[in-house]
């Protein structure tokens, strides 16, 4: 079970878009994730026709490390640490270090 899923909200704790807030849009296998709108490249693509891809200059997201990002407290609004707890019925689920709190329903 991984502690950032894909659709929650995060901010960057460091780098060159640190403060910024975006939605994860997928999380890679090798601890790395990408964000929508933070760590964007541009990406020089030759067009090929058959495909119908334009070529030029495409600005898109990069991954960046998990360790980067902070997952956001929708009752705080701030940056807050995950740990696990285990229910009573036996379900494991993530929670807000600071409250407690579910994150999962």
């Amino acid at each position: 079970m991984a502690k950032i899923k894909r659709n929650d909200e995060v901010i960057v704790i460091t780098g060159r878009d640190k403060g910024k807030r975006g939605k994860v849009l997928r999380v890679l296998e090798d601890s790395r994730l990408t964000v929508s709108g933070i760590n964007m490249v541009k990406r020089h693509t030759k067009a090929n026709p058959q495909a119908g891809i334009a070529g030029g200059i495409i600005e898109k997201e990069a991954s960046l490390h998990i360790s980067n990002v902070a997952l956001v407290n929708p009752g705080t609004g701030k940056a807050e640490r995950v740990g696990y707890k285990v229910l009573a019925d036996g379900k494991k689920v993530r929670v807000f270090r600071s409250s407690g709190e579910a994150i999962d329903g």
